[in-house]
Protein backbone atom coordinates (compact mmCIF):
# COMPACT_ATOMS: atom_id res chain seq x y z
CA UNK A 1 0.00 0.00 0.00
CA UNK A 2 2.77 2.43 0.96
CA UNK A 3 4.65 1.54 -2.19
CA UNK A 4 1.55 2.18 -4.28
CA UNK A 5 1.05 5.60 -2.66
CA UNK A 6 4.70 6.39 -3.31
CA UNK A 7 4.40 5.45 -7.01
CA UNK A 8 1.24 7.53 -7.42
CA UNK A 9 2.94 10.50 -5.73
CA UNK A 10 5.95 10.20 -8.03
CA UNK A 11 3.70 10.00 -11.08
CA UNK A 12 1.83 13.12 -9.97
CA UNK A 13 5.14 14.92 -9.47
CA UNK A 14 6.32 13.73 -12.89
CA UNK A 15 3.12 15.16 -14.37
CA UNK A 16 3.78 18.45 -12.61
CA UNK A 17 7.29 18.39 -14.06
CA UNK A 18 5.86 17.95 -17.57
CA UNK A 19 3.58 20.95 -17.01
CA UNK A 20 6.55 22.97 -15.69
CA UNK A 21 8.67 22.10 -18.73
CA UNK A 22 5.84 22.96 -21.13
CA UNK A 23 5.27 26.32 -19.39
CA UNK A 24 8.99 27.08 -19.33
CA UNK A 25 9.26 26.45 -23.08
CA UNK A 26 6.13 28.47 -23.83
CA UNK A 27 7.56 31.40 -21.87
CA UNK A 28 11.08 30.89 -23.22
CA UNK A 29 9.92 31.22 -26.82
CA UNK A 30 7.34 33.94 -26.13
CA UNK A 31 9.73 36.52 -27.63
CA UNK A 32 8.42 35.42 -31.05
CA UNK A 33 4.99 36.89 -30.25
CA UNK A 34 4.03 40.32 -31.58
CA UNK A 35 3.68 42.60 -28.51
CA UNK A 36 1.32 44.99 -30.26
CA UNK A 37 -1.26 42.24 -30.76
CA UNK A 38 -0.56 40.14 -27.65
CA UNK A 39 0.91 42.37 -24.97
CA UNK A 40 0.27 39.92 -22.11
CA UNK A 41 2.34 37.14 -23.70
CA UNK A 42 5.06 39.66 -24.55
CA UNK A 43 5.70 40.19 -20.83
CA UNK A 44 5.66 36.60 -19.56
CA UNK A 45 9.41 36.36 -20.22
CA UNK A 46 9.86 37.98 -16.81
CA UNK A 47 8.69 34.68 -15.26
CA UNK A 48 11.19 32.53 -17.19
CA UNK A 49 13.80 32.19 -14.38
CA UNK A 50 11.12 30.97 -11.97
CA UNK A 51 10.09 28.04 -14.18
CA UNK A 52 13.71 27.33 -15.10
CA UNK A 53 14.62 27.08 -11.39
CA UNK A 54 11.62 24.83 -10.64
CA UNK A 55 12.55 22.56 -13.54
CA UNK A 56 16.14 22.25 -12.30
CA UNK A 57 14.84 21.42 -8.82
CA UNK A 58 12.66 18.66 -10.29
CA UNK A 59 15.66 17.24 -12.11
CA UNK A 60 17.81 17.01 -8.99
CA UNK A 61 14.92 15.60 -6.99
CA UNK A 62 14.31 12.80 -9.48
CA UNK A 63 18.02 12.05 -9.82
CA UNK A 64 17.96 11.02 -6.17
CA UNK A 65 14.49 9.43 -6.11
CA UNK A 66 13.59 8.10 -9.58
CA UNK A 67 16.33 8.61 -12.14
CA UNK A 68 14.26 7.88 -15.25
CA UNK A 69 11.88 10.74 -14.41
CA UNK A 70 14.84 13.14 -14.42
CA UNK A 71 14.81 12.73 -18.21
CA UNK A 72 11.72 14.96 -18.30
CA UNK A 73 13.65 17.93 -16.91
CA UNK A 74 16.73 17.10 -18.96
CA UNK A 75 14.69 17.02 -22.17
CA UNK A 76 13.19 20.38 -21.20
CA UNK A 77 16.63 21.88 -20.72
CA UNK A 78 17.72 20.63 -24.13
CA UNK A 79 14.58 21.94 -25.83
CA UNK A 80 14.98 25.26 -24.05
CA UNK A 81 18.69 25.66 -24.73
CA UNK A 82 18.25 28.86 -26.75
CA UNK A 83 16.24 30.90 -24.20
CA UNK A 84 18.25 29.43 -21.31
CA UNK A 85 21.53 30.56 -22.90
CA UNK A 86 20.01 33.97 -23.64
CA UNK A 87 18.90 34.40 -20.04
CA UNK A 88 21.80 32.70 -18.26
CA UNK A 89 24.83 32.34 -20.56
CA UNK A 90 27.95 30.44 -19.56
CA UNK A 91 31.19 31.11 -21.43
CA UNK A 92 34.87 30.30 -21.11
CA UNK A 93 36.66 33.53 -20.27
CA UNK A 94 39.11 34.61 -22.98
CA UNK A 95 41.99 37.04 -22.55
CA UNK A 96 41.31 40.42 -24.09
CA UNK A 97 43.54 40.74 -27.19
CA UNK A 98 45.72 43.73 -27.94
CA UNK A 99 43.96 46.46 -29.88
CA UNK A 100 40.53 45.80 -28.35
CA UNK A 101 38.38 48.75 -27.34
CA UNK A 102 36.31 48.92 -24.16
CA UNK A 103 32.64 49.88 -24.44
CA UNK A 104 30.56 50.96 -21.43
CA UNK A 105 26.79 51.45 -21.28
CA UNK A 106 25.21 53.02 -18.20
CA UNK A 107 21.83 54.46 -17.27
CA UNK A 108 23.11 57.05 -14.81
CA UNK A 109 19.71 58.17 -13.46
CA UNK A 110 20.49 61.82 -14.19
CA UNK A 111 23.82 61.54 -12.33
CA UNK A 112 21.79 61.76 -9.13
CA UNK A 113 23.54 59.29 -6.87
CA UNK A 114 21.66 57.40 -4.15
CA UNK A 115 23.43 57.94 -0.80
CA UNK A 116 26.61 59.41 -2.33
CA UNK A 117 29.80 59.23 -0.26
CA UNK A 118 31.13 62.46 1.15
CA UNK A 119 34.63 62.07 -0.27
CA UNK A 120 33.67 62.48 -3.96
CA UNK A 121 31.49 65.12 -5.65
CA UNK A 122 29.82 62.63 -7.99
CA UNK A 123 30.66 58.92 -7.65
CA UNK A 124 28.87 58.05 -10.92
CA UNK A 125 30.97 60.50 -12.93
CA UNK A 126 34.06 59.39 -11.04
CA UNK A 127 33.33 55.77 -12.00
CA UNK A 128 33.00 56.69 -15.69
CA UNK A 129 36.23 58.69 -15.69
CA UNK A 130 38.13 55.79 -14.11
CA UNK A 131 36.50 53.06 -16.23
CA UNK A 132 39.15 53.30 -18.99
CA UNK A 133 36.37 52.78 -21.55
CA UNK A 134 36.96 54.03 -25.09
CA UNK A 135 33.26 54.47 -25.86
CA UNK A 136 30.70 55.40 -23.17
CA UNK A 137 26.96 55.32 -23.91
CA UNK A 138 24.88 57.01 -21.23
CA UNK A 139 21.13 57.12 -20.75
CA UNK A 140 19.22 59.59 -18.56
CA UNK A 141 22.22 61.91 -18.74
CA UNK A 142 22.71 65.56 -19.66
CA UNK A 143 25.92 67.34 -20.51
CA UNK A 144 26.68 70.48 -18.54
CA UNK A 145 29.81 72.44 -17.76
CA UNK A 146 30.53 70.43 -14.61
CA UNK A 147 30.31 67.12 -16.51
CA UNK A 148 32.38 68.39 -19.45
CA UNK A 149 35.03 69.83 -17.13
CA UNK A 150 35.12 66.55 -15.19
CA UNK A 151 35.85 64.39 -18.24
CA UNK A 152 38.21 66.83 -19.97
CA UNK A 153 41.45 65.12 -20.90
CA UNK A 154 39.79 61.69 -20.63
CA UNK A 155 36.89 62.05 -23.05
CA UNK A 156 37.67 64.94 -25.37
CA UNK A 157 34.77 64.04 -27.65
CA UNK A 158 31.31 64.33 -26.09
CA UNK A 159 27.94 64.82 -27.70
CA UNK A 160 24.28 64.32 -26.85
CA UNK A 161 20.82 64.01 -28.36
CA UNK A 162 17.84 65.32 -26.41
CA UNK A 163 14.24 64.28 -26.89
CA UNK A 164 12.39 67.14 -28.65
CA UNK A 165 9.79 67.14 -25.87
CA UNK A 166 12.62 67.79 -23.37
CA UNK A 167 12.40 64.22 -22.16
CA UNK A 168 15.40 61.92 -21.94
CA UNK A 169 18.90 62.78 -23.12
CA UNK A 170 21.41 60.31 -24.53
CA UNK A 171 25.11 61.07 -24.20
CA UNK A 172 28.13 59.64 -26.00
CA UNK A 173 31.58 60.11 -24.49
CA UNK A 174 34.46 58.96 -26.65
CA UNK A 175 38.22 58.88 -26.85
CA UNK A 176 37.76 58.88 -30.63
CA UNK A 177 36.34 61.67 -32.83
CA UNK A 178 32.56 61.88 -33.16
CA UNK A 179 31.82 62.78 -36.78
CA UNK A 180 28.02 63.11 -36.72
CA UNK A 181 24.83 62.26 -34.85
CA UNK A 182 21.28 61.38 -35.82
CA UNK A 183 18.10 60.84 -33.79
CA UNK A 184 16.28 57.69 -34.87
CA UNK A 185 12.67 58.67 -35.43
CA UNK A 186 9.91 56.90 -33.52
CA UNK A 187 6.98 57.85 -31.31
CA UNK A 188 7.62 58.34 -27.60
CA UNK A 189 6.67 60.89 -25.01
CA UNK A 190 10.16 61.00 -23.55
CA UNK A 191 12.38 58.10 -24.64
CA UNK A 192 14.64 58.02 -27.67
CA UNK A 193 17.42 56.35 -29.67
CA UNK A 194 20.33 58.06 -31.40
CA UNK A 195 23.14 57.05 -33.73
CA UNK A 196 26.62 58.59 -33.54
CA UNK A 197 29.26 58.05 -36.20
CA UNK A 198 32.67 57.63 -34.56
CA UNK A 199 36.05 57.41 -36.25
CA UNK A 200 38.16 54.66 -34.67
CA UNK A 201 41.53 54.43 -36.39
CA UNK A 202 40.89 54.18 -40.11
CA UNK A 203 37.31 52.92 -39.64
CA UNK A 204 34.02 54.63 -39.00
CA UNK A 205 31.64 52.95 -36.58
CA UNK A 206 27.94 53.69 -36.04
CA UNK A 207 27.29 53.71 -32.29
CA UNK A 208 23.56 53.38 -31.55
CA UNK A 209 22.53 54.46 -28.05
CA UNK A 210 19.02 53.52 -26.88
CA UNK A 211 16.61 54.17 -24.06
CA UNK A 212 13.45 52.37 -25.12
CA UNK A 213 10.02 53.07 -23.65
CA UNK A 214 10.00 52.86 -19.88
CA UNK A 215 7.86 50.27 -18.17
CA UNK A 216 5.24 52.78 -17.08
CA UNK A 217 5.36 51.43 -13.54
CA UNK A 218 4.93 54.31 -11.13
CA UNK A 219 6.86 54.68 -7.87
CA UNK A 220 3.70 53.64 -6.01
CA UNK A 221 3.39 50.52 -8.21
CA UNK A 222 7.02 49.63 -7.55
CA UNK A 223 6.57 50.09 -3.83
CA UNK A 224 3.48 47.85 -3.99
CA UNK A 225 5.41 45.19 -5.89
CA UNK A 226 8.20 45.30 -3.33
CA UNK A 227 5.67 44.77 -0.54
CA UNK A 228 4.23 41.78 -2.42
CA UNK A 229 7.67 40.21 -2.78
CA UNK A 230 8.26 40.66 0.95
CA UNK A 231 4.87 39.09 1.71
CA UNK A 232 3.48 42.25 3.29
CA UNK A 233 0.31 42.35 1.16
CA UNK A 234 -3.01 40.57 1.59
CA UNK A 235 -4.74 38.52 -1.12
CA UNK A 236 -6.93 41.37 -2.43
CA UNK A 237 -4.01 43.79 -2.56
CA UNK A 238 -1.90 41.26 -4.46
CA UNK A 239 -4.69 40.83 -7.00
CA UNK A 240 -5.12 44.58 -7.49
CA UNK A 241 -1.36 45.22 -7.69
CA UNK A 242 -0.84 42.37 -10.16
CA UNK A 243 -3.63 43.67 -12.41
CA UNK A 244 -2.21 47.21 -12.33
CA UNK A 245 1.32 45.98 -13.10
CA UNK A 246 0.08 43.83 -16.01
CA UNK A 247 -1.78 46.79 -17.50
CA UNK A 248 1.21 49.12 -17.18
CA UNK A 249 3.63 46.57 -18.65
CA UNK A 250 1.20 45.78 -21.47
CA UNK A 251 0.83 49.42 -22.42
CA UNK A 252 4.58 50.05 -22.44
CA UNK A 253 5.45 46.96 -24.48
CA UNK A 254 2.93 47.96 -27.17
CA UNK A 255 4.72 51.31 -27.47
CA UNK A 256 8.20 49.80 -27.24
CA UNK A 257 7.83 47.27 -30.07
CA UNK A 258 7.59 49.86 -32.91
CA UNK A 259 10.55 51.71 -31.38
CA UNK A 260 12.64 48.55 -31.54
CA UNK A 261 11.46 47.94 -35.12
CA UNK A 262 12.59 51.46 -36.08
CA UNK A 263 16.07 50.88 -34.62
CA UNK A 264 16.29 47.44 -36.27
CA UNK A 265 15.45 49.07 -39.62
CA UNK A 266 18.13 51.72 -39.01
CA UNK A 267 20.71 49.02 -38.21
CA UNK A 268 19.80 47.01 -41.32
CA UNK A 269 20.21 50.09 -43.49
CA UNK A 270 23.49 51.17 -41.86
CA UNK A 271 26.59 50.54 -43.88
CA UNK A 272 29.62 49.18 -42.11
CA UNK A 273 30.36 48.57 -38.47
CA UNK A 274 27.75 48.91 -35.71
CA UNK A 275 27.94 48.96 -31.91
CA UNK A 276 24.56 49.14 -30.16
CA UNK A 277 24.08 49.91 -26.47
CA UNK A 278 21.46 50.94 -24.01
CA UNK A 279 18.59 50.44 -21.66
CA UNK A 280 16.00 48.23 -23.39
CA UNK A 281 13.55 48.34 -20.46
CA UNK A 282 12.81 44.72 -21.34
CA UNK A 283 14.06 41.32 -20.24
CA UNK A 284 16.40 39.03 -22.23
CA UNK A 285 13.32 36.95 -23.13
CA UNK A 286 11.51 39.68 -25.03
CA UNK A 287 10.58 40.86 -28.51
CA UNK A 288 12.90 43.84 -28.08
CA UNK A 289 15.95 41.72 -27.32
CA UNK A 290 15.26 39.04 -29.93
CA UNK A 291 14.58 41.57 -32.72
CA UNK A 292 17.97 43.24 -32.30
CA UNK A 293 19.88 40.06 -31.41
CA UNK A 294 18.81 38.61 -34.79
CA UNK A 295 20.81 41.40 -36.46
CA UNK A 296 23.70 41.78 -34.02
CA UNK A 297 25.77 39.76 -31.57
CA UNK A 298 24.63 40.09 -27.96
CA UNK A 299 27.99 40.68 -26.25
CA UNK A 300 26.77 39.43 -22.89
CA UNK A 301 25.36 36.19 -24.28
CA UNK A 302 28.56 35.66 -26.30
CA UNK A 303 31.08 36.41 -23.54
CA UNK A 304 29.33 36.95 -20.19
CA UNK A 305 28.31 34.58 -17.41
CA UNK A 306 25.20 34.27 -15.26
CA UNK A 307 21.97 36.27 -15.35
CA UNK A 308 23.78 39.64 -15.43
CA UNK A 309 21.11 41.54 -13.51
CA UNK A 310 21.48 45.23 -14.35
CA UNK A 311 18.31 46.75 -12.85
CA UNK A 312 18.18 46.38 -9.09
CA UNK A 313 15.57 48.61 -7.46
CA UNK A 314 12.20 47.93 -5.83
CA UNK A 315 12.68 44.13 -5.75
CA UNK A 316 12.82 44.07 -9.56
CA UNK A 317 15.97 42.26 -10.68
CA UNK A 318 16.53 41.68 -14.39
CA UNK A 319 19.06 42.32 -17.16
CA UNK A 320 17.63 45.16 -19.23
CA UNK A 321 20.90 46.85 -20.26
CA UNK A 322 22.73 45.54 -23.30
CA UNK A 323 25.72 45.88 -25.59
CA UNK A 324 25.53 44.39 -29.09
CA UNK A 325 27.81 44.54 -32.11
CA UNK A 326 27.94 43.70 -35.81
CA UNK A 327 29.70 40.54 -36.96
CA UNK A 328 32.99 42.35 -37.72
CA UNK A 329 33.60 42.60 -33.96
CA UNK A 330 34.35 39.91 -31.38
CA UNK A 331 33.24 40.58 -27.77
CA UNK A 332 35.31 39.68 -24.71
CA UNK A 333 34.54 39.54 -20.99
CA UNK A 334 31.20 41.32 -21.03
CA UNK A 335 30.16 42.05 -17.46
CA UNK A 336 27.49 43.82 -15.45
CA UNK A 337 29.47 45.69 -12.81
CA UNK A 338 27.75 45.43 -9.42
CA UNK A 339 30.53 47.31 -7.63
CA UNK A 340 28.68 50.62 -8.01
CA UNK A 341 25.06 50.93 -6.96
CA UNK A 342 24.37 54.66 -6.87
CA UNK A 343 22.05 54.55 -9.89
CA UNK A 344 19.05 52.22 -10.17
CA UNK A 345 21.04 50.45 -12.91
CA UNK A 346 24.40 48.76 -12.81
CA UNK A 347 26.75 49.60 -15.71
CA UNK A 348 27.54 46.97 -18.33
CA UNK A 349 30.83 46.85 -20.23
CA UNK A 350 32.84 44.66 -22.57
CA UNK A 351 35.83 44.71 -24.86
CA UNK A 352 35.46 44.52 -28.63
CA UNK A 353 38.14 43.54 -31.13
CA UNK A 354 37.86 43.92 -34.88
CA UNK A 355 37.53 40.49 -36.45
CA UNK A 356 39.01 39.61 -39.81
CA UNK A 357 36.82 37.15 -41.69
CA UNK A 358 38.35 33.68 -41.67
CA UNK A 359 40.59 34.53 -38.73
CA UNK A 360 40.44 32.10 -35.78
CA UNK A 361 40.80 34.04 -32.55
CA UNK A 362 39.52 31.32 -30.20
CA UNK A 363 36.33 33.22 -29.35
CA UNK A 364 33.16 31.19 -28.83
CA UNK A 365 30.87 31.42 -31.83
Amino acid sequence: MIRKIKNITLQVLAGANVVTVATMLLIGYSDRINPVEHSFWANVGLAFPVFLAVNVCFMFFFLFVKKKYALISFAGLLAGYSPIRTYWPLNISRDVPAGAIKVLSYNVHGFVADNPPEDTPNPILDYIINSDADIVCLQEARLNDAILDGVKGVYDYCDSVIHPGRGDCLVLMSKHPILSKDRIEYKSGGNLSAAFVVKIGDDTVTVVNNHFESTGISLADRAGFKKMVKGDSNKDTIKAESRRLAEALGKSVRIRAPQVDAVAKYVRESKGSVILCGDFNDSPISYAHRTLAKLLTDCYVASGNGPGISYHHNAIYVRIDNIMCSEDWRPYKCKVDRSISYSDHYPIYCWLKKHVKGENDGQNE
